[in-house]
């Protein structure tokens, strides 16, 4: 009988927010750091894309795109969790920040 190889364990997602998991509207407010594969990782938020630029891209399957727009929007992942923690405080849903949110816990 052949031994099976030992199985491996990796990380494959990240949730960055400027809000605590057990607050209502975190699900919200979540940027997601994904592995793509080949050691690069996307930034996403439903269904778009942070690019290095700093701007999000509707679509984050990478067969509809060129090399040009992957090497854009696919980054090692300290890179990836630099993005997504600088573009979490201005994520916005209804014209209410996570910054906005954030403050308000805080003046209570």
């Amino acid at each position: 009988m052949t031994e099976l190889p030992a199985p491996t364990v990796q990380a494959t997602r990240y949730t960055v927010s400027c809000l605590p998991e057990d607050d209502v509207n975190a699900r919200h407010y979540e940027i997601t750091v994904e592995y793509r594969g080949g050691g690069r990782w996307a930034v996403t938020r439903f269904s778009t894309c942070l690019g290095v630029d700093g701007t999000w891209a509707l679509g984050i399957k990478p067969y509809d795109r060129g090399d040009d727009w992957l090497d854009a929007h696919r980054f090692d992942l300290d890179t990836a969790l630099h993005l997504a923690k600088k573009a979490a405080p201005s994520v916005t849903v209804n014209d209410v920040t996570a910054a906005d949110i954030a403050r308000r816990r805080t003046d209570q």
